[in-house]
């Protein structure tokens, strides 16, 4: 059998990334089958390595390393970092994460990797080192108009209309056009991870969903005309719904993925509901890409408290995903 191969960048030096991704590889997780890529540079490997007691001989690395079935191999990549500065951005440290990101874009998008697990960046170190994306997402938007930002989990699903924007800019999306569009781009994108898809689950915008146009006429203006043209493209979706009641609808149902219209309406439920399990998911590409559903932890790195558990879970969830796709 053809194992899934799956890149691995290891974040921003300066947080909790390179120790959450050599904690996973290197403690008994029982991760599923796949020969990994693990995208870094020798300076940041060997200071977190000697940070953690841990050491990985690329030459040797197997299926002998406990919990861990299939190869292990490393993309060294050039670096200009002597030492590693830990607990806050970065420009160079911002470099160097991009550098492990776009290589690993790189070599998905020639067929070369099946997925990619990505640790933590900092947008502010990206910002600082002058790359002009605020994150993975928007990095993949420019090779994928129709990247989404998803979080998985078992107990609640989230999809979100917009992310890294702000709360001004993100409401001009709630547009009919808009709303359409990235329903389709939704529903395609789920039928490649999933057998049959997931069923919407549509927030509303305003307090209880706008009752009926008394707080708000976004939802019988907006949304639901939307909604309404995507079950007649056959989608199975919903809506909208008040928002502070739709993610309980959700909750621990596998089979349904809530919509939310912006950052924060999701990622408050999720991460209350699944912060130490949920997984970042990028859907709308022609290979998997997941990430755990935190940011690098400055306020802990460099003192071995990281817990490796989402990042684990992003791991499983991108070979998962890379089998069906």
């Amino acid at each position: 059998m053809t194992l899934p191969r799956i890149g691995i960048t290891l974040g921003d030096p300066g947080g909790v990334g390179p120790e959450i991704v050599l904690k996973t590889l290197a403690e008994d997780y029982k991760l599923p089958a796949a020969d990994f890529v693990l995208f870094t540079s020798l300076p940041v490997l060997r200071a977190e390595e000697r940070a953690l007691g841990v050491h990985f001989d690329f030459g040797t690395v197997k299926a002998k390393r406990a919990g861990l079935s299939g190869t292990l191999t490393c993309r060294e990549l050039p670096s200009s970092l002597k030492t590693v500065t830990k607990g806050a951005p970065s420009a160079k440290n911002g470099l160097e994460s991009f550098s492990y990101f776009k290589a690993a874009v790189a070599e998905a998008r020639e067929g070369k990797l099946h997925g990619i697990v990505t640790a933590p960046i900092s947008k502010s170190s990206w910002a600082l080192a002058g790359v002009p994306w605020k994150g993975h997402t928007d990095y993949l938007s420019r090779f994928y108009a129709g990247a989404i930002m998803a979080f998985w989990s078992e107990t609640l699903k989230v999809a979100l209309l917009s992310h890294h924007v702000s709360l001004k800019n993100a409401l001009k999306k709630v547009r009919r056009d808009s709303l359409l569009e990235f329903f389709l781009s939704l529903h395609h994108g789920l039928k490649r991870v999933r057998a049959g898809g997931l069923e919407f689950l549509v927030s509303g915008l305003n307090p209880h969903a706008g009752e009926d146009g008394l707080l708000g006429r976004d939802e019988t203006e907006e949304i639901a005309p939307a909604i309404k043209e995507a079950r007649r493209q056959g989608i199975k979706i919903s809506g909208p719904y008040p928002p502070d009641v739709v993610f309980r609808s959700a909750l621990g149902r596998t089979d349904k993925i809530v919509i939310a219209l912006y950052h924060d309406q999701g990622l408050i439920p999720f991460k209350l509901a699944a912060f130490e399990t949920g997984v970042n998911v990028s859907l709308g590409l022609p290979f998997v890409r997941t990430s755990p559903d935190h940011g690098t932890a400055f306020d802990i790195a460099g003192k071995n408290r990281a817990n490796p558990r989402s990042f684990v879970e992003a791991v499983k969830l991108a070979v998962a995903l890379s089998r069906i796709a």
